[in-house]
């Protein structure tokens, strides 16, 4: 639990951090009230600290001109959670250069106090992360230069290469990005197909900033597209199968991206495509309802040979 203490250096950090910032994201980010924000504020503002306020609805608030923080100090709980995130960021390759991580354990490691060091060595000694190596390599700038890109409402020009070897170039208006299965996607714009479009960040093979901005859609929702483009994907066999069971029952056993789902009077009807069978098969699996595969007839000949492998499994 936060002390008021902490929340006031908090707040003093993000408002340092930040150029300006309303009550209802200061108050989001401390997980307290709006009223409460605009307490602490006026704490501050007794100590001499120059906080201005906008007017509005929001209630904005920002540092006055020149006024800067004492040097950056951490409490053990700040620092512990810091190594922590790093350590995830290491174990799980995001992707930002390992050498800037290594870089940060060791500067703060330098200025801890000997009590808190030895904490933070038992974490990196302690903790064994089981973490899948990344399907494919990432260029950690692309998703940096993306972020920006979105943030400031940039356009960009990025080289394609699609799953099935055809590279493009497009002009692209960068919406969002999103990590999914551990694949990095960003969705937004493309003036080449002249509507929104997904695309998976280890497949750009070039990526640079144009002087050209945008204005990005208010309600676009960049992780809703993601599933939705990832459920329509074009492939070799189109899917469809019937499950006798209600939606809630079937949307806790298939992700969002597995595809198409219609409710119906028989039972939910599960349509995608695909190119490889292998994972729907093994999604199958999961079922503990009937179902009735319509189509491919290659989908039941595969569920025929995995039935017919776990029965001689079972045999010896």
């Amino acid at each position: 639990m936060y002390s008021p203490t902490t929340r006031l250096l908090t707040i003093l950090e993000l408002l340092q951090s930040h150029h300006y910032l309303s009550g209802s994201q200061l108050a989001r980010r401390l997980e307290i009230s709006k009223r409460t924000v605009r307490r602490y504020i006026v704490m501050l503002q007794d100590m001499g600290i120059p906080i201005e306020a906008e007017r509005g609805p929001e209630g904005a608030y920002y540092l006055g001109r020149g006024y800067k923080l004492p040097p950056l100090m951490f409490n053990n709980t700040e620092a512990v959670a810091l190594v922590l995130g790093l350590l995830v960021i290491r174990a799980f390759q995001l992707p930002v250069d390992i050498s800037a991580i290594e870089g940060v354990l060791a500067k703060t490691e330098r200025v801890m106090p000997e009590t808190l060091l030895e904490q933070v060595r038992a974490l990196q000694e302690a903790i064994t992360f089981s973490a899948a190596p990344a399907p494919t390599p990432l260029q950690p700038h692309f998703v940096s230069l993306l972020s920006l890109a979105v943030h400031k409402g940039q356009r960009v020009f990025l080289r394609y290469l699609a799953f099935n070897g055809d590279e493009s170039a497009r002009l692209f208006d960068p919406y969002g990005i999103v990590y999914y299965q551990g694949y990095w996607y960003t969705s937004g714009y493309c003036h080449l197909r002249k509507n929104l479009r997904t695309f998976r960040i280890d497949r750009i093979v070039a990526l640079e900033s144009r002087d050209q901005s945008f204005e990005r859609q208010v309600d676009f929702n960049a992780l809703q597209h993601v599933h939705t483009a990832l459920a329509t994907m074009p492939g070799t066999y189109p899917v469809e199968i019937l499950i006798q069971a209600t939606m809630e029952q079937v949307s806790k056993v298939l992700p969002p991206s597995a595809g198409i789902l219609e409710e119906t009077a028989s039972g939910v009807i599960w349509r995608r495509e695909v190119y490889d069978l292998d994972s729907t098969a093994h999604l199958l699996l999961r079922f503990d309802f009937p179902v009735t595969i319509r189509q491919p007839a290659e989908l039941r000949q595969m569920m025929q040979q995995l039935a017919e492998k776990a029965l001689r499994i079972r045999d010896g």
